[in-house]
């Protein structure tokens, strides 16, 4: 169980970054730890795997989204945060970010891409990629898109879509 000071948003990080809706969220997503079940194949995200590349594997969040595209870069290699990258995840990380979130623009018609690295509540190294589209909602643009709440959130179906379109473009990039 979460500790009481933990903040609302960490605790619907968490819930995101679970295998489902936040009532399903382990207590400890560290325990065991979710960024090595995703990239070992362990549990799916949804979308999936999208790439593998230099260290790091890009995959769908794991769990709701309201936004379609939003992915997460997260290390091969148990990292605990950015500083813990191996050299070659380190230096992989800039360029395979910039083509993702030029890929989420291009292909799916984002206007605006945010990168974000938290690490507060999952401690294995991710960065969230997330696209921002014009008709995005005020309240869900920037750190808000952390904020959604279940009626923003998007059928798998459309999250999935938007993953595999995403992969055939960085397939051909």
């Amino acid at each position: 169980m979460r500790s009481s000071s933990s903040s609302d948003a960490e605790t619907r990080e968490a819930g995101r970054a679970s295998l489902g809706t936040m009532s399903s969220a382990p207590a400890d997503v560290n325990d065991p730890c979710l960024g090595c079940s995703i990239v070992e194949g362990r549990v799916r995200p949804v979308g999936g795997v999208l790439l593998r590349e230099g260290g790091l594997v890009l995959h769908g969040l794991a769990g709701a989204s309201p936004l379609a595209g939003w992915v997460v870069l997260s290390a091969e290699r148990h990292a605990r945060a950015l500083y813990d990258l191996d050299p070659v995840a380190a230096s992989a990380l800039g360029p395979l970010a910039a083509r993702v979130m030029r890929a989420q623009r291009e292909v799916l018609g984002a206007e605006h891409a945010y990168a974000f690295a938290i690490g507060d509540v999952l401690r294995h190294f991710h960065l969230h990629l997330v696209p921002r589209y014009a008709d995005t909602p005020e309240r869900l643009r920037g750190r808000g898109a952390f904020e959604g709440q279940p009626a923003d959130m998007l059928p798998a179906e459309r999250l999935e879509e938007a993953c595999a379109r995403l992969t055939e473009a960085l397939r051909n990039s």
